[in-house]
């Protein structure tokens, strides 16, 4: 019999969004959440022209789909796809997004954008460059560059690298050593699909503790790679590539969204069910502790406050409530939504300038050979 809500089973001092807050919380908050690993550059996916034919697996659900819109972002459009990401989280009580961007055709100043589009709607943000050689070498080094530069001129972010079935052994160590020199993680996709499961023994020598490493379908349970391992359930989902089980890790893990906006209570919820599916004594407890990671990875979103539409907003009662919204959003003090919308930016504006960006958008997906 499936077991319901059971108000006792968090007690006070053993949740772990609420007992690492830095302020006290009323019953109805929660810090603000973490997304681990978003693409904001998708956001305007959203009816994109169908694939010049069906995808047949994973590999051609990148060649047919994903590499073939990084590539028909410009700058403007980004702009508009980040701002309407930004916003759609914040909706969510989501404060902190981890992205992980490409656009190989506008590769110079699009970290900047994305940060600045987040900065203008009043969430946090923490960019990376996902560096590959599927360009060619100077696309790798452009791609560094980009990572290089944000960085240097006091960006919060990571190094991003594509996955390393996409990269040569030499572009690798690059970003590797480019992290070290500036203190900073690797935010990589691993293992998500069968073309890359020999990631591991490439990357072994190279990770460290402040690595990203994403998804993590199809790594052995003794991978042997240092960093925190970010579960992606509803994209793993959609793409077909498997299930994760990440509770079978001694890795950290975290919650993020692989680019299917950032509703993380939402994500939770199902990070729990494809659990409790997998493994029947599975409790909403580990799919709520993986939601708690993203502050071990972006510890100033503790410093922010979301008022919940239900209370008490714990594990055991949002696994089993759906529809549970935001009322208020505070960051860093600042109150940034409130009475159903931001008090940053004008919602509407930027889904009218994002509906007009994604028809460009769709246009050029359209005239791509």
């Amino acid at each position: 019999m499936t077991r319901g809500p059971d108000p006792l089973a968090d007690g006070p001092g053993t949740d772990p969004l609420r007992s690492r807050a830095r302020r006290p919380l009323a019953s109805h908050q929660t810090p603000g959440l973490v997304c681990a690993h978003h693409h904001l550059y998708s956001t305007l996916a959203r009816g994109m022209p169908a694939p010049p034919r069906t995808p047949r697996g994973f590999r051609e659900i990148l060649e047919l789909v994903w590499w073939r819109l990084d590539r028909a972002l410009t700058l403007d459009i980004l702009a508009a796809s980040a701002r309407l990401g930004a916003l759609e989280a914040l909706e969510r009580g989501c404060t902190a997004l981890i992205d992980h961007h490409e656009s190989p055709e506008s590769i110079e100043g699009s970290l900047t954008v994305i940060a600045e589009a987040c900065a203008e709607v009043g969430i946090r943000v923490s960019c990376a460059y996902g560096v590959t050689d599927r360009h060619g070498p100077d696309g790798a080094r452009r791609g560094l560059a980009e990572n290089d530069r944000f960085l240097a001129e006091g960006g919060r972010g990571m190094v991003g690298v594509h996955a390393a079935f996409t990269c040569r052994d030499e572009t690798l160590e690059a970003a590797a050593d480019l992290a070290r020199r500036h203190g900073v993680g690797v935010h990589v996709h691993v293992a998500e699909g069968p073309d890359d499961a020999d990631a591991a023994s490439r990357l072994a020598p190279l990770a460290r503790p402040d690595w990203l490493l994403v998804h993590g379908v199809h790594l052995a349970d003794d991978h042997g790679l240092a960093g925190t391992i970010v579960h992606n359930p509803r994209s793993n989902m959609n793409n077909g590539v498997g299930y994760a089980r990440p509770i079978r890790f001694a890795n950290p893990v975290a919650l993020g969204t692989d680019g299917i906006g950032a509703d993380m209570l939402e994500e939770f919820r199902l990070a729990y069910v494809r659990q409790r599916e997998d493994e029947v004594t599975a409790t909403p407890l580990d799919a709520w502790s993986w939601l708690a990671t993203g502050y071990d990875l972006f510890p100033e979103a503790l410093d922010d406050r979301v008022s919940w539409s239900h209370d008490p907003a714990e594990a055991w009662h949002l696994a089993f409530t759906p529809g549970v919204r935001p009322l208020t959003v505070e960051v860093s003090g600042e109150l940034v939504y409130a009475d159903g919308a931001p008090t940053r930016v004008d919602a509407a504006e930027i889904r009218a300038h994002a509906a007009e960006a994604a028809r460009r958008l769709h246009r050029r997906l359209e005239e791509m050979p």
